[in-house]
Formats: structure tokens, sequence, C-alpha cells
């Protein structure tokens, strides 16, 4: 018996082989979590967001704030500082994508920073990544779901520990709430 029960229906990332990502979010709402990143450079900062991993400026406060945004849920602050870090740190920020944004987010970071992207690579737990170190030096990575396959080894990885396949789950959660 397992405590895990399928809650897909909450999420606002498209799954699925043929998912198609969506439009950025131009709502205002109160933000469940948002990711903070000091810099010195708005405007390259910006452009990187923007043009490398897709996020838009929802809005700005000039010289103190730009508020990026890419789907619901997945808010960016970008604060003035008088510096950034000198190398990027161990943790990093992760954000949901499509697997066909995969190779033009790669492409798009790479041409505005050579050396910022590592990846794409493919995880134990079904997703495919890619790690991008922005010009403030914060580590994102981007990751998005593979094509589930139920005799794959990472199906066995997540039966391991209890988590069952969407396709065997019974879609109704209530009497596993």
């Amino acid at each position: 018996m397992s405590d895990y029960y399928d809650a897909f229906e909450i999420s606002p990332v498209p799954h699925g082989p043929d998912a198609v990502a969506p439009e950025p979010f131009r709502g205002i709402y109160a933000m469940p979590a948002f990711v903070t990143i000091p810099t010195n450079d708005f405007a390259a900062s910006e452009e990187f967001w923007v043009r490398g991993l897709g996020f838009i400026n929802l809005f700005s406060i000039p010289g103190r704030l730009v508020h990026l945004r890419r789907w619901a849920f997945q808010d960016v602050l970008l604060v003035s500082a008088a510096s950034v870090p000198e190398q990027a740190p161990a943790m990093s920020v992760s954000f949901a994508c499509v697997l066909n944004q995969i190779d033009s987010i790669v492409e798009a970071c790479r041409a505005l920073r050579p050396d910022s992207v590592d990846g794409p690579r493919d995880t134990p737990w079904n997703t495919r990544d890619v790690e991008v170190i922005t010009p403030e030096n914060a580590r994102v990575i981007l990751t998005a779901a593979r094509p589930f396959d139920p005799d794959s080894e990472e199906a066995r990885n997540l039966a391991s520990v209890g988590i069952a396949p969407p396709a065997s789950a019974s879609g109704n959660n209530t009497e596993r709430a």
C-alpha cells in the first residue's frame, strides 16, 4: 500500500508525449513560491532570462526589480545588488518545460552565453534536464518529462519507492486522499 496517488490534475505542467507548452501566464496572483535573484546588470540579466530561458517581463520597477515569469507559478524576481557571486552555488532552482523546448533553450542560451549550458541529460526519474548558469551565476535547471515506458529502468526506479505509473492509477483519488 502506498500513500502516493496520481494528482496530475492539480499541476499546471502539461504532461504526455505530445505535451504543448502553455503561453506565458500574465495574470497577477499571490505567488505560492518564487525565486529572488540578485543582479548588478538588469539589462543583461533580463535579456538572458527572456531570450535564453523563455521568460517574459511581467513588470519592472526601474533600477529595483524585474518580475519575470514563464508559466503560472514560475516566477523570478531580479533585484538590484551591488555585486553577484563569482561562481554558481551548488544549490539550483528547477523550472518545468516540455520535451520539445529543451533543444531550443540550449541553443538560445548558448547563443547568448556559449559556456552557460551543461547537458541535456536524462535522469533516473524519467526527465531530460539541462543546467544553465545565468549571468548572475544562478544555477537553473530546465526539466521536462520524457515519454513513460512501463518496462524501463526509470519505471522500476519509481515503482521501487511506491510510485505507480499513471496508466495503473484508477484516476479517482478520493479513496487515497
